[in-house]
């Protein structure tokens, strides 16, 4: 999925840059990507982790999404507090 353009909201532009999944359960899957929003003004990468499911035609829908920003000392925070559960 790497430079895949996954969609326009208004005047901001989404790409996800790369993105890896899992799938788990009978038909659900969580996606870990970084992606690039991208305006007039200028852009900007962050981290996006996703829930979703697949339908019956094995068509990918999201559920919920955690946006995360690409900062060294945020992205250091989550995985401290990932690694100690």
């Amino acid at each position: 999925m790497e430079g895949e353009t996954r969609g326009r909201r208004g005047d901001v532009e989404f790409v996800t840059i790369r993105s890896e999944k899992i799938n788990f359960g009978r038909n659900n899957f969580l996606e870990v990507a970084r992606k690039r929003a991208t305006t007039a003004e200028g852009s900007s990468e962050f981290i996006s982790v996703s829930r979703g499911y697949y339908l019956p035609d094995k068509t990918e829908r999201f559920k919920r999404s955690l946006t995360i920003p690409d900062d060294a000392a945020i992205k250091n925070f989550v995985s401290d507090k990932i690694k100690n559960l």
